[in-house]
C-alpha cells in the first residue's frame, strides 16, 4: 500500500509530527474520514488547491475538529457505515488542550467510536511558538520568553492523560515520535476499541524545541526514556502496557539539554531548581505508573 500521506508536503525536515501522523493513517487504511483541525498539520498537507492526503480529509477550525467527527458519524450511522468507516480526529496540542478542550469532552461523553489523536509539540507552532495548556514548567516560548530573571513557563502541563480517564474513554494511551511501531499498534488497538479513543503523542519540533535535525528521533526518545513522557496504555480504566523505563534511567538534565528552549535553566541556582524539579516529575510518573 502506498504512503496515505504523502512526501509531498511543506512540513519543515525532520518534523516529528508526520512522521507520526503518516505512521497513523497508513495503519488505518484507505476506509478512514479525517477531521483536521487548524495547526501546522493542515497548514503543511493543504496549500492551495493541494492535499497530501490519499484519504478523505476535512480541515476544521482551531475549536471544533471534535464536534465535525460527531457530524461525520451521524451521517455515517444514518446511512449504516459507521461499522465499516473509521473516523479519525487530528489535532495539535493547541487544539486538544485550549481551544477545542470542550468539544473533546463532549465527544467523550457521547461515547461515539472515532479514534482522537493528538499530535502534542508542547506550544502553538503554527502561529509563533506561543505557550499552550500543554507547555511544561520553564520552556521559554513566544509568550513566556526566558529574559532577565524570567524562567519561561511558569503553568503546569495540563494532564490530557487523566481527563480522558476521568470521562471513561475505552481507551486511552501515549507514545512518541520515535517509537513509531510503538504508535501504528496503539493505533491498531483503538480502532478494535467499541467507543471511543484517544492517542497523545509527543511530537517533535525542529523550530519550537530548538533541536538539531539529526536529533529529532533521539529527543522524544529520551523524553519516554526518562520518564517525563513515558509511553502508556489504558483499556477501561486500566493499564495495560508493559513498557518499563530503561535502567539506569537517562538523567532528565540529558534531555533538555538537547533542547536550547530549555538553554536559560542552567544559567541561575533558580533554573537549576527548576530542572531538578523536573527530575522529581519524571521520577513520579515511574513510581506512579509502575515503570
Amino acid at each position: 500500500m502506498s504512503n496515505l500521506l504523502s512526501f509531498d508536503n511543506t512540513a519543515c525536515v525532520g518534523c516529528g509530527q508526520i512522521l507520526a501522523a503518516r505512521t497513523v493513517v497508513n495503519a488505518l487504511g484507505p476506509d478512514v474520514i479525517i477531521a483536521n483541525a487548524t495547526g501546522c498539520l493542515e497548514i503543511t498537507t493543504s496549500r492551495h488547491g493541494h492535499s497530501a492526503w490519499g484519504v478523505p480529509w476535512i480541515h476544521s477550525l482551531f475549536a471544533n475538529p471534535a464536534s465535525v467527527a460527531s457530524g461525520i458519524y451521524a451521517a455515517l450511522k444514518q446511512q449504516g457505515l459507521d461499522k465499516k468507516t473509521k473516523i479519525l480526529v487530528q489535532a495539535g496540542d493547541g487544539s486538544t488542550f485550549d481551544i477545542g478542550f470542550g468539544a473533546v469532552s463532549g465527544l467523550w461523553s457521547r461515547g461515539e467510536p472515532i479514534i482522537y489523536i493528538c499530535y502534542d509539540n508542547e506550544i502553538y507552532a503554527n502561529t509563533g511558538m506561543q505557550a499552550s495548556a500543554a507547555t511544561i514548567k520553564g520552556t521559554n516560548t513566544a509568550t513566556t520568553p526566558a529574559v532577565a530573571l524570567e524562567l519561561g513557563f511558569t503553568g503546569h502541563k495540563k494532564d490530557m492523560m487523566a481527563i480522558a480517564l476521568a470521562h471513561g474513554v475505552p481507551y486511552v494511551a501515549q507514545t512518541t515520535s520515535a517509537f513509531l511501531d510503538d504508535l501504528k499498534a496503539k493505533v491498531l488497538a483503538a480502532a478494535a476499541t467499541d467507543g471511543p479513543s484517544y492517542i497523545q503523542v509527543l511530537s517533535s519540533c525542529i523550530p519550537g524545541w530548538h533541536i538539531d535535525v539529526k536529533d529529532t528521533m533521539l529527543v522524544p526518545k529520551l523524553a519516554a526514556e526518562t520518564g517525563i513522557y513515558p509511553l502508556l496504555e489504558f483499556r477501561y480504566g486500566q493499564k495495560t502496557s508493559d513498557w518499563k523505563v530503561p535502567r539506569p534511567i537517562p538523567l532528565v538534565k540529558e534531555y533538555l539539554a538537547k533542547q536550547r528552549r530549555f538553554a536559560h535553566l542552567v544559567n541561575s541556582p533558580e533554573g537549576l531548581e527548576l530542572i531538578d524539579w523536573l527530575q522529581n516529575k519524571a521520577d513520579e510518573n515511574i513510581a506512579k505508573y509502575d515503570l
